[in-house]
């Protein structure tokens, strides 16, 4: 968790009792000679455990396009364009994300407590930098924050605010194969503040539903509620499915204080594929649509619909050395989402992104050296002169150290 971009797992540990049969007769002693009887062991009591956690991340990326501005975010009529999620400074380094995880488990209840700082943080907590809460404002540290109770060994429910469930890549830098994110990840969720359930019919199918306020705020800006879900299923070993979506009217309340009609819904398929112990595949295609405002009051009277999809992979030359590609087609022509041309009108892109990942120091240092091609349907990023062009490419390195 926007949840949100990311790989899951299941595991089951299976206790096997073995019968003894005894063909020997026992002699009863006599009442007054026998020895009594001890009594039931209690139950242990689970005392649970904490686990700490966290990575911060630094970066240089150059830009071929040498722009004036030193962004990497292209131009959207007079404003910023929106065109990479994060690694938005050209030609500079960067700090990127400081992360503080606390992660309590026991058999009855898991909590997590998970802060961020940093730029990534701030861009991660838009919805809260420039609308109810301001910059400066504490909560904005808040990355996740929930409590997870396990009624039944197979259903639980987790309230608090979590990460998306929507979609394949996560705000974790050290988690995903390519550092700069795509813009499906971009475009979609990145947290939740809500309540949800879960029941795991196995360790191969679970179905999630929730209740959550409008997205990547932490106050709701009206008082309708959203519903999210998520069916995972795994077919074969190494073979993981997941079918996403997210309903919800996000309109702000006008000046009357009433809340307009809208919709804003999101499909989203996840899966991924462990061919061998070195070759990986994932897929994250997703649709979605907008009518009426997107956290205004007001937007587009009729249903606009945006869609994407990317194809990742990576392949394991040694455990010191992988290489990860994505390749990305995201369709905004519509002009419903952020992601729009130079002049500020809806616009396609096709991203590939090629992302070596080096493991060093034990594992807890992660290089990874990062090319990236973005190539608009129109004039979207500006040259050193000042001119407009389609296409953009990006040469750098991100160094995550982790915990």
């Amino acid at each position: 968790m926007k949840k949100i971009a990311l790989l899951l797992s299941c595991s089951l540990v299976a206790y096997v009792g073995k019968a003894q049969d005894s063909t020997a007769l026992a002699v009863k002693a006599p009442a007054s000679t026998a020895t009594p009887t001890a009594a039931p062991a209690a139950e242990p009591v689970s005392t649970g455990k904490f686990t700490f956690s966290g990575y911060l991340d630094t970066y240089y990326f150059g830009n071929f396009n040498n722009p004036k501005s030193q962004s990497n975010l292209g131009l959207s009529g007079e404003n910023v364009g929106n065109a990479r999620a994060f690694d938005q400074k050209a030609g500079q380094f960067g700090i990127g994300l400081v992360q503080a995880k606390a992660l309590y488990t026991s058999d009855k209840v898991d909590a997590v407590f998970d802060l961020a700082f940093g730029p990534f943080a701030d861009l991660g907590n838009y919805g809260n930098n420039v609308g109810f809460l301001g910059a400066g404002s504490t909560s904005l540290a808040i990355k996740q924050a929930f409590v997870t109770m396990k009624a039944t060994p197979k259903l639980s429910f987790t309230a608090g605010q979590f990460g998306t469930h929507i979609g394949y890549e996560v705000i974790d830098a050290p988690v995903n194969y390519n550092y700069s994110l795509s813009n499906l990840f971009n475009n979609g969720p990145f947290y939740h503040i809500g309540l949800k359930g879960q029941y795991n019919f196995s360790d191969k199918v679970y179905l999630m539903l929730g209740v959550v306020n409008n997205v990547d705020n932490i106050f709701d800006n009206n008082k309708r509620k959203g519903l999210i879900g998520q069916l995972f299923v795994s077919p074969v070993s190494g073979w993981n499915v997941y079918l996403n979506a997210i309903v919800s009217n996000e309109a702000s309340p006008d000046s009357l204080g009433n809340t307009p009609d809208g919709n804003y819904s999101l499909f989203d398929l996840t899966t991924t594929y462990q061919i061998s112990s070195k070759f990986f595949l994932g897929l994250n295609a997703a649709v979605g649509s907008q009518k009426g405002g997107f956290q205004v009051p007001y937007g587009v009277n009729e249903s606009r619909s945006w869609s994407g999809i990317a194809l990742y992979s990576n392949y394991t030359f040694t455990d010191k050395f992988g290489l990860g590609v994505r390749y990305e087609i995201f369709d905004n022509k519509s002009g419903v989402r952020a992601l729009t041309d130079a002049a500020g009108n809806g616009a396609s892109v096709n991203s590939i992104t090629i992302t070596g990942n080096i493991t060093a120091a034990e594992g807890h240092v992660l290089l990874k050296p990062e090319f990236r091609l973005d190539s608009y349907s129109a004039n979207k990023f500006q040259k050193n002169d000042g001119s407009l062009t389609k296409s953009q490419a990006t040469l750098g390195m991100a160094a995550i150290f982790k915990f």
